[in-house]
């Protein structure tokens, strides 16, 4: 059954080509104990997307163009999954509605403009910040290329753990917010940083700690501004927490 779960999570939140009977005998309400699984998950798409970045860049195609693999590697293997979350929370955040009117914009399909600018300068950002770290020798980088993902699926445990569920139906998010345990959420942070740890040293380690607090204070916000997090809030989570860890790093070793 745990072997079922790890293939029902990488389905869930990967693109990856999973065979459908690896995942066999898991519902949707069953997914959610998948979340300890989250850091693997996110070495994984790091792993691939760092790759991509590294072979880019040392088959002449220049830091710039490899960075820019990296980022478009991350969409591919996400389906866009998490930038989605993000998109529709700035339109619904940024609109400066009351709550209710929020949560409706969020589940409005059309991509409004703070949607579009929350896309843009994510993955602008995440494009910069990977040049400005491409110093570092090949196998260092893929290290640290690797870790964003890792910190962004770990750090997104933040806005489960004993948080409410901000809609009355249930979606996506409600499989995870508010349902996972302590055990599971402890699992999710020890898996996490030991492959942080591992992978990138104390400066990963630093970067993760500056990622998580920003995160907290992104919990505290979703939950002041929509009385709870959503799916979308959690894609949010994961690709704000790409983003700030990739630029925690650049600070850490100025």
């Amino acid at each position: 059954m745990k072997l079922r779960l790890f293939w029902a999570t990488l389905q869930f939140m990967t693109r990856l080509p999973i065979p459908a009977k690896w995942a066999e005998g898991v519902d949707f309400r069953q997914i959610g104990h998948g979340v300890p699984i989250f850091p693997l998950v996110g070495l994984l798409v790091g792993a691939i997307a760092a790759c991509v970045a590294l072979v880019i860049s040392q088959s002449g195609g220049g830091v710039y163009i490899g960075a820019i693999g990296y980022a478009l590697a991350l969409v591919f293997l996400t389906g866009g999954l998490h930038l989605d979350g993000l998109a529709d929370t700035c339109d619904g955040i940024f609109s400066s509605r009351e709550r209710e009117k929020m949560l409706e914009i969020m589940q409005d399909s059309r991509l409004g403009t703070y949607g579009g600018l929350g896309l843009i300068f994510c993955i602008l950002l995440k494009v910069l910040a990977v040049v400005e770290i491409a110093y570092h020798p090949p196998l260092h980088l893929l290290a640290l290329l690797s870790c964003a993902p890792i910190v962004g699926r770990t750090a997104v445990v933040l806005l489960m753990f004993e948080q409410r569920y901000a809609r009355e139906s249930e979606g996506m998010g409600s499989s995870y917010i508010g349902r996972i345990t302590p055990r599971e959420t402890v699992i999710t942070l020890l898996v996490g940083t030991v492959l942080v740890m591992l992978l990138g040293d104390w400066q990963g380690l630093s970067a993760m700690l500056v990622t998580m607090i920003v995160i907290f204070f992104l919990a505290v916000y979703c939950n002041y501004r929509l009385g709870g997090q959503t799916g979308d809030t959690l894609g949010t989570a994961i690709e704000v927490g790409e983003v700030v860890f990739l630029l925690a790093l650049i600070l850490i070793w100025k």
